[in-house]
């Protein structure tokens, strides 16, 4: 039979009886403590005798009580301190002559315990409320980790009614949500299935970039079931303590069996659920996050079939994560949370913008049509932004205009206002409009929707670019045109003025970064042909084994396409010298071009498409001089600046 603890309010008494008991105690021993011994004689003829003998150094009387000090005691291993009482017909009189006889000294102080009542308490109680107060004090202080909450689950629990989410919130990800229906079926009608055999899933994984919503999902799903939701994330489990996790997952499990059916959310999963090694441990931190992992597997495996809780985990990195963890039986479903499209965008944009005064210019198709790449979070910050923008301009309600620049800020960074140079200025205006006008003219580039040498964030200018429609997959040509592009800037600047500066350097990494997958993973090269040399995103670079040679091949090979792509640059741009002054005057005269502006400067006509000139949907990468902000690349996760 399990065994069940005592309730709150049993275990407050416990504690209240437990203390008091422990105070008396504590009195009792430090009066025992405090006490002088003495020992009780007759006043006659023991007192009398001992005073003729001349055996009493002095005394102190209250009332009839008598204390006081022999010099010698009356047997061997006996006390010097005596007490009497003195008989109502003594005569005290001849007392009194007896003791100044034999030099007896007589005084009427208090008796030798000299302790009031309130020191008496003091003395008796002060030092245990004392150690009970440190240790009050201390348990308090330590809940987080230590002590009495030191393998206690740290797990937030949110109720049905409060801060509740359902699927009407969550827009974009309509696979997913899906299938998630069946689970929140499950938990609102479990007898349905099992009366037919069927059991509850164990776990649900969601996958997928951050901010697409995993979280946001799985408090829908407890919305919606109006289950108890209890979310924790996998770092909080892990202590330098081995041991402790494994208690704080046993301790989140019982919580959520006693309020099942119910949601276990942990988030980041891949914190301890990463593949074990099977080597020796090196360090406690391991044996402590192995622990917590084989406590999981338990819980989530363990003898009970019918208890009524399910796991929702959510992790970035799927594929790091120990295969005993994924397999059926833990994590029945697997579901990929991705970016939305663009009319998931758009549903987006329209759940956050409900409470959002939108003006009547406001076109939510639009910015999510240029908006390509962002996830849920990013277009809720987008929405966000604006309003404050629009407020901070005492707006009524909220434009396109303060979509655009609220956009232009998420992407690129806010304005900067700071002095530039007319060289570097010139400098910056020459690396804008080669980017630019290298898009314009390169096949399979993405048109350029804005160019400006304004500073923002890290750069001192940007060229923005974007695709007309979301892209899944890029062709080679395409890729080769966006090296070009961003190979431009540098080319443009060692035209005019003969020499290089730091401004190419975040166009340099982003180049070398997608060329490097070109040759060695993505088999866009000959010499090294179909094989993948290159380790995948965030795997370590020892997991293959790769000869020297390759490697070195893999080098040259980057560094041929490289070069070749820039000499076809610097041959466009001085064939296009005129397009290029043009382009660069009018950036130095504007600053800031629009599509329709940038081609009409270049003496070239703008592309028919549906994107909005007003909003450019961009991602960026910035540091120096000048940037191309164009769509990332599926396999390929630039670092913002």
């Amino acid at each position: 039979m399990k065994r069940r603890l005592p309730k709150r309010s049993d275990r407050i008494v416990i504690w209240i009886v437990a203390i008091a008991a422990l105070l008396i105690v504590n009195f009792w021993l430090a009066n025992r403590a405090t006490q002088v011994q003495r020992v009780r004689v007759s006043y006659t003829p023991t007192f009398l005798a001992q005073v003729k003998a001349g055996n009493v150094s002095e005394i102190t009387s209250r009332g009839t009580a008598i204390q006081g000090d022999f010099r010698q005691p009356l047997s061997s291993g006996g006390a010097i301190r005596f007490g009497t009482e003195i008989p109502a017909f003594a005569d005290t009189n001849q007392l009194s002559q007896l003791l100044q006889q034999h030099k007896v000294a007589v005084n009427a102080e208090p008796l030798s315990t000299g302790q009031s009542w309130w020191q008496a308490l003091l003395y008796g109680f002060g030092p245990a409320i004392l150690f009970l107060l440190i240790v009050f004090w201390f348990l308090r202080r330590s809940r987080s980790g230590m002590l009495g909450g030191f393998g206690r689950s740290r797990a937030r629990r949110y109720q049905p009614g409060a801060e509740t989410v359902t699927f009407a919130q969550v827009a974009g990800i309509d696979e997913a949500k899906e299938e998630l229906t069946e689970i929140v079926d499950f938990l609102r009608n479990p007898a349905k299935y099992q009366k037919l055999g069927g059991r509850i899933p164990r776990g649900v994984l969601l996958s997928g970039a951050p901010g697409t919503g995993k979280t946001l999902l799985a408090r829908a799903v407890a919305g919606e079931a109006g289950a108890p939701f209890f979310s924790m994330s996998a770092s909080e489990f892990v202590e330098a303590v081995v041991g402790v996790g494994a208690s704080r997952v046993r301790d989140l499990f019982e919580k959520a069996k006693e309020a099942a059916p119910a949601i276990v959310f942990i988030d980041e999963l891949d914190a301890v659920g990463r593949a074990r090694s099977g080597g020796p441990s090196m360090g406690g931190g391991s044996d402590e996050r192995e622990q917590t992992l084989n406590q999981i597997l338990t819980e989530m495996d363990g003898f009970d079939t019918s208890t009524k809780v399910i796991v929702v985990g959510a992790t970035n990195r799927p594929d790091v994560l120990d295969k005993a963890l994924l397999r059926p039986g833990r994590f029945d479903r697997r579901v990929v949370v991705q970016a939305p499209d663009r009319n998931g965008r758009r549903l987006i944009l329209e759940v956050h913008t409900r409470s959002v005064v939108l003006a009547d210019d406001v076109d939510l198709a639009r910015i999510a049509s240029t908006s390509s790449g962002m996830v849920g979070a990013e277009l809720a910050n987008l929405v966000n932004e604006a309003a404050l923008l629009a407020a901070r301009r005492e707006h009524e309600a909220v434009s396109a205009a303060d979509f655009a620049d609220a956009f232009e800020k998420v992407v690129l960074g806010a304005e900067r206002k700071m002095m530039v140079t007319p060289e570097d200025r010139s400098r910056t205006a020459y690396h804008e409009a080669g980017h630019a006008l290298v898009g314009m003219l390169t096949p399979g580039a993405d048109p350029v929707r804005k160019v400006s040498i304004i500073p923002r964030g890290l750069a001192l200018g940007v060229t923005l670019s974007a695709p007309e429609f979301d892209r899944v997959n890029y062709a080679e040509h395409e890729l080769r045109a966006l090296v070009k592009v961003m190979l431009a800037g540098r080319a443009a600047e060692e035209i005019v003025f003969g020499d290089a500066t730091t401004g190419a350097e975040s166009d340099i990494d982003q180049l070398t970064n997608i060329v490097r997958r070109m040759v060695g993973r993505w088999g866009m090269n000959p010499r090294i042909g179909m094989v993948a040399v290159l380790p995948r995103d965030g795997a370590s670079p020892f997991a293959e084994a790769v000869a020297p040679q390759t490697l070195e091949l893999l080098d040259e090979e980057v560094r041929r396409a490289v070069e070749v792509a820039y000499a076809e640059v610097v041959a466009l741009l001085r064939e296009e010298r005129i397009r290029l002054e043009g382009l660069a005057l009018a950036l130095l005269d504007q600053e800031t071009l629009d599509q329709d502006d940038a081609y009409r400067a270049a003496g070239l006509t703008p592309p028919e498409d549906t994107i909005s000139d007003e909003v450019a949907a961009l991602v960026s990468d910035g540091r120096g001089a000048g940037d191309v902000a164009s769509p990332a690349l599926p396999p390929v996760h630039p670092e913002p600046a």
